[in-house]
């Protein structure tokens, strides 16, 4: 059993306590067939967002890039993370920074689906092609 605990620092409020078998999953619109999430948290002083998600195994993002700062910690199964060419396989427990601005993409490598959970520090934006230098 998973427990997540997320507690703003920044933020006066009630701790928020998120068990993944009870959470309320939501498949977004713009998901791929087997995805699913629910939002943790959204700071409404820095527009951040904290999620927990999960992909089916082979999911690949394509590459794109945040103007926010990405925190991610697999939870389940075994992540490829690419940031401007370096890559990292990604199991259980491990923790990745992808800075700002920076051209990023991650598959789900294995046999099983993916978890993570996610956080940008700022207002979350997609965009495919690389960053204007």
């Amino acid at each position: 059993m998973i427990v997540v605990a997320v507690l703003a620092a920044q933020t006066v409020g009630s701790p928020i306590l998120v068990e993944p078998a009870t959470a309320a999953w939501d498949h977004d619109r713009f998901d791929p067939p087997g995805a699913e999430s629910v939002v943790l948290r959204d700071d409404a002083q820095t527009g951040g967002t904290e999620m927990l998600v999960r992909y089916p195994a082979g999911h690949k993002f394509a590459p794109h890039w945040h103007s926010a700062n990405e925190r991610m910690v697999v939870v389940e199964g075994t992540m490829q993370v690419e940031v401007n060419g370096v890559a990292k396989t990604l199991g259980p427990g491990s923790y990745a920074f992808m800075p700002a601005r920076q051209l990023q993409k991650e598959t789900c490598v294995s046999q099983s689906r993916c978890g993570f959970y996610v956080f940008w520090d700022t207002k979350l934006d997609f965009h495919g092609e690389p960053p204007a230098r």
